[in-house]
């Protein structure tokens, strides 16, 4: 988790920023106060000499204090969604599977017929931010630095400075790893994992904890299955081994194919709220 991955670093900043703007918010991640003190990732680097169950033990203590620190904020998030009548999505994938792409359709689509709105999240640039400012959605980014995801705190500050209207649908889109975002809750309603054909069939079996997390399933770039090895139905069935309650979106947002029933289960749970 966070405690080997860098992310829990003192030094890593984090920046958001709107497209075009020279100012930015600097927060450094994965601080908690507990009393007078302030802890992070930091404190837990031990030597060898020292003994491997205690550090083990530490760690575990450290990574359940985050969690604990980040589910709060998290749940002041949902409520805020809530009082607002949002619609939040958490988009969770790999690099490259293509979230940003999916996102640029969607918002053609939709921004004609509901408020929409994006938290970017990424690394480093401003690259998807320019790019979704671009397709006419108002957006946030949020760069991680070493961080691998997205935090409800991150996302509790991108969400204040987009200063959203009542009756809106809000995309996160998470860093890019199969992995960590898995385990943060940002106050989101929904959570869609997006895996495309060019990655491995067996990514339910292997990342299982990210497909449990998820409500949505998309199935993006169909339009190259007849040029990759990658079996539909046999990823459908790994990821219905680790959820059952899955539900499937078969995508190209290159050539829109499947895009007008993604469209439609957004609009049906934006009118649902």
């Amino acid at each position: 988790m966070c405690g080997t991955c860098g992310c829990g670093d003192p030094k890593n900043v984090v920046s958001i920023s709107l497209p075009g703007e020279k100012q930015k918010i600097e927060v450094h991640t994965h601080e908690h106060k507990h009393g007078d003190k302030f802890h992070s990732h930091e404190h837990e680097h031990h030597t060898h000499d020292h003994d491997h169950s205690h550090a083990q033990q530490r760690v575990i203590e450290v990574e359940q204090d985050i969690l604990s620190a980040n589910n709060l904020l998290a749940a002041r998030n949902r409520g805020y969604f809530d009082a607002k009548n949002v619609l939040s999505i958490n988009l969770m994938s790999s690099p490259g599977s293509g979230k940003t792409s999916l996102l640029e359709k969607t918002i053609v689509a939709l921004k004609e017929q509901l408020n929409l709105y994006v938290v970017e999240g990424d690394q480093q640039t401003m690259n998807d931010a320019n790019r979704i400012d671009k397709a006419g959605a108002p957006v946030v980014q949020v760069n991680t630095g070493n961080g691998c995801h997205l935090d409800a705190d991150m996302v509790n500050q991108a969400v204040k400075k987009l200063q959203i209207k009542e009756n809106s649908l809000v995309f996160i889109e998470n860093v890019g790893n199969l992995v960590c975002p898995s385990l943060f809750d940002l106050g989101e309603s929904k959570r869609v994992v997006i895996i495309s054909v060019t990655e491995g069939d067996d990514k339910p079996l292997k990342y299982p904890v990210i497909f449990k997390s998820a409500d949505i399933c998309i199935i993006n770039k169909i339009d190259l299955l007849p040029y990759v090895d990658f079996d539909v139905k046999k990823v459908k069935e790994y990821a219905l081994q680790v959820n059952h309650h899955l539900t499937f979106f078969e995508v190209s947002a290159k050539t829109d194919e499947g895009l007008s029933e993604w469209y439609g289960w957004l609009t049906e749970n934006f009118n649902a709220k």
